[in-house]
């Protein structure tokens, strides 16, 4: 049997060490908020009986602060690692003065500033080369003091692109410079941000383990399919709201490919298959588009001239992000720090069409007097259509007679 969780509980943790009796004592709740390819955020509010807490040491801005959250007697579980970014304070003409303090993690660090740069290898007397994508990654993580961490399929996938991309221009020179990764004008989150989408990659920070906080995670949802819990609509599911939009049900990217050799151009549609969950590549020569009777209203084009090498990764990068969105939805439940961007729900209960795995894109987790809750943003990840419904335990509702026992 499990052990009981009856104990909602919060630990703080300021400049390393736990925070004081008297500190913890005043706190009023508790709020955390993650979301993929975005800065996690902690906001602490305080009681400030006759002030006390104004102005102090322990509270400054860029001091550490850590976040724990779980069910005593049960050990918590740490959510967050960052430094404190704000204050803000309300002193009320009645009642008790508050100060609330927002900390964010390092991922706020990446998105200050602009940059002009490329990233690649100079052979003398032979020319420049492009750098993987992993090194770039690896690369601009560094630099900002966080630890990059690849998982497997992400970084499989990012290999078997470049590979493709290289292959694809070793008899052109020009599409070889133009692999070469440039950041023009960018932050290091936005260049990050765009390499990853074309690498089919989320982007966040790790909170867990002893270099939690200072980790900067590139993961592939396609390397984490199976049901991190399971919610049941009517048991541990309080509410959920899916919503299906139209816009991405039929979603295609069409790029106009030049090929250099044969001096040719090509439009290439790529889209999705949703009754048969699979891609749908479409290849049209002298690079026209699809005729107007056969484009879908939700089809995407690239204006921008694409070589067979820059194409897969481009492609990628625009669509796979909006064949996401078409079926999105957000719940709350019990309080339960599993519940994370990135982790993936089985939620039952909800019929066929809403039941089934669902991928978490930002979570709020809350303490406060009412208790220990979670509210979660999710998306239907294209992904999961390699899984039969009626093993994500999307299943028809049971409807029994009125009246029947």
């Amino acid at each position: 049997m499990t052990a009981p969780r009856h104990v909602p509980d919060f630990g703080l943790r300021i400049g390393g060490d736990a925070a004081p009796a008297a500190l913890r004592a005043s706190v009023t709740g508790v709020t955390f908020q993650a979301s993929l390819d975005a800065a996690s955020r902690v906001d602490v509010a305080l009681a400030n009986d006759r002030l006390r807490w104004l102005d102090h040491p322990l509270l400054a801005v860029r001091s550490e602060l850590e976040l724990s959250v779980g069910y005593r007697p049960q050990p918590l579980q740490r959510m967050f690692r960052g430094r404190v970014v704000s204050h803000s304070a309300s002193f009320p003409s009645s009642g008790m003065p508050t100060l609330t303090v927002a900390a964010q993690d390092r991922l706020t660090d990446l998105g200050q500033g602009t940059k002009e740069r490329w990233f690649a290898i100079s052979i003398p007397s032979v020319g420049e080369f492009p750098l993987p994508d992993l090194a770039v990654g690896a690369i601009v993580s560094a630099q900002n003091l966080l630890l990059p961490l690849f998982d497997p399929v992400g970084a499989a996938l990012s290999v078997i692109i470049g590979g493709v991309e290289a292959v694809a221009a070793l008899d052109d020179a020009g599409a070889m410079q133009k692999l070469i990764r440039k950041q023009q004008g960018e932050t290091d989150l936005d260049f990050l941000l765009r390499i990853s989408h074309e690498n089919g990659w989320e982007l966040l920070v790790d909170h867990a383990g002893p270099l939690g906080g200072h980790q900067l995670r590139f993961f592939s949802a396609l390397g984490h399919l199976s049901p991190d819990l399971t919610l049941g609509y009517g048991r541990s599911l309080i509410d959920f709201t899916p919503r299906l939009s139209e816009v991405g049900q039929i979603a295609a990217i069409t790029a106009f490919v030049w090929v250099a050799r044969i001096k040719q151009s090509f439009a290439v549609t790529v889209g999705w298959d949703w009754d048969r969950a699979q891609l749908t590549i479409a290849i049209a020569p002298g690079g026209d588009a699809p005729p107007a009777d056969r484009q879908a209203a939700s089809e995407v084009k690239i204006d921008e001239p694409l070589t067979p090498a820059s194409a897969p990764r481009r492609i990628l990068g625009e669509l796979v992000p909006k064949l996401s969105r078409r079926l999105t939805g957000s719940g709350s439940t019990l309080g339960d720090p599993r519940i994370v961007p990135g982790a993936v729900l089985r939620l039952e209960g909800l019929g066929v069409q809403f039941s089934g795995l669902w991928r978490v894109t930002s979570a709020t987790h809350t303490l406060d007097t009412g208790g220990y809750r979670t509210s979660f943003e999710v998306r239907k990840d294209i992904w999961f259509g390699q899984i039969p419904l009626p093993a994500q335990g999307a299943v028809p509702i049971a409807l029994t007679a009125r009246g029947a026992a």
